[in-house]
């Protein structure tokens, strides 16, 4: 333990690292562990799934809501043109265009978080796609960031809705709120977003799929979440 800074040595305290807490407690913990730093820290959680997202029958990926917002400011790029691009900015979009707005793109200014496209404008975001792809941007149908209907989509966006994607070795993780939300607060987007990955699960995957859970803070120690206590 000596290796860490006095702070979050003094976060591990009252952490027993062998034992799987519910989510309130988990949350309780990393509160108070949270309320030693000088910035709002960002509560995250990882979970270990037991897909193979190799295997595009396992891929798990989709949007959800939380119930009160991440707690971030979310940056959002529309790409339109004509009335779409005037609804889209309206409902709050914070860059849109079409042309000009790829060009600037490609010159490396990624400077939103969401990217949302009408139907029509794919032919010109599709050219960005090794861009966009790796940073996890890329606008998608199955997402509903690729949708006639932006003004929706940016006000979702707007008011919490978070992309999720399991990665190579099986895990999906998310920022689900602030340290400074309240414990209710916090609880009720972390059972939204374990919801939402229950949902998603894939149809081949048999027996154990929610393997490990963890929730910490952006400077602290990682908490375990009793698995069988979130889902079945």
């Amino acid at each position: 333990m000596a290796k860490y800074g006095k702070r979050l040595r003094k976060s591990y305290e009252g952490i027993d690292r062998e034992t799987d807490y519910s989510i309130v407690d988990a949350i309780k913990l990393i509160k108070n562990g949270a309320s030693l730093t000088r910035f709002d820290e960002t509560v995250e959680i990882a979970i270990n799934l037991s897909v193979d997202p190799r295997h595009a029958d396992q891929m798990v990926r989709g949007t959800v809501t939380l119930p009160h917002g991440t707690g971030k400011a979310l940056r959002v790029a529309v790409f339109a043109k004509g009335d779409k691009a005037k609804e889209a900015e309206d409902a709050g979009a914070d860059l849109v265009g079409g042309d000009t707005l790829a060009e600037k793109i490609q010159q490396g200014e990624i400077n939103f978080d969401r990217c949302i496209a009408t139907p029509d404008m794919m032919a010109v975001v599709g050219k960005l796609g090794k861009i966009l792809g790796p940073k996890g941007l890329m606008p998608n149908p199955k997402l509903g960031t690729v949708t006639p209907d932006v003004a929706n989509a940016v006000k979702a966006a707007k008011a919490g809705q978070i992309e999720f994607r399991v990665e190579k070795a099986g895990i999906v993780h998310a920022g689900v709120g602030k340290a400074s939300f309240s414990d209710e607060s916090l609880t009720e987007n972390v059972t939204a977003f374990i919801d939402a990955i229950a949902k998603a699960k894939p149809k081949g995957v048999k027996g154990t799929y929610m393997k490990k859970a963890s929730l910490s803070s952006t400077i602290g120690p990682g908490v375990r979440l009793d698995v069988n206590s979130i889902a079945g």
